[in-house]
């Protein structure tokens, strides 16, 4: 029989930037929507001798939309949160995001893995009487990198090594 691969089979980490500049991956815990829109681009056409439109892709612009209520001592939901309320821009409001599938892992315990920058875009905070919560989008900002992610923290963080 098929086995269903289960949402928690598919682990997002954010790279959090420290005060000596050290990169470290961890898990988006916490966080009601984590949802990855693909945002094809199409380049459609009717030719005169046909009754229908045709459409190719080519290209796509993808984001993933998230939302969260905010923990305290939180790497991800801190460094989230500084860059709404300092209203960050350009490259400083831009991050890593790893996306593991804990599905195929490896006998050596690594998994597939993709690593792509993408900028914060901070839409709403505080939307909640029960919990402070912020939500936006993480727009692409770069290409796919396709590696093999490791941990040694049972998932909090990972390591990344590119293929």
């Amino acid at each position: 029989m098929n086995k269903i691969v289960k949402r928690s089979d598919k682990l997002a980490f954010f790279g959090v930037t420290d005060t000596e500049g050290a990169v470290t991956y961890y898990r988006m815990k916490g966080f009601n929507e984590i949802a990855t829109k693909k945002g094809p681009i199409e380049y459609s056409r009717q030719y005169v001798d046909q009754e229908f439109e045709q459409s190719d892709v080519v290209g796509y612009s993808p984001s993933i939309s998230y939302s969260f209520d905010q923990f305290e001592d939180d790497a991800v939901h801190m460094d989230l949160a500084g860059i709404a309320e300092k209203e960050l821009v350009g490259d400083k409001a831009v991050r890593s995001i790893i996306m593991v599938d804990l599905s195929r892992m490896a006998e050596d315990e690594s998994c597939p893995a993709v690593k792509r920058d993408f900028a914060v875009i901070c839409d709403s905070e505080g939307n909640s009487m029960d919990a402070y919560t912020y939500s936006g989008n993480l727009k692409v900002k770069g290409e796919k990198v396709f590696g093999k992610a490791t941990s040694a923290d049972d998932w909090m963080t990972c390591t990344f090594t590119a293929e």
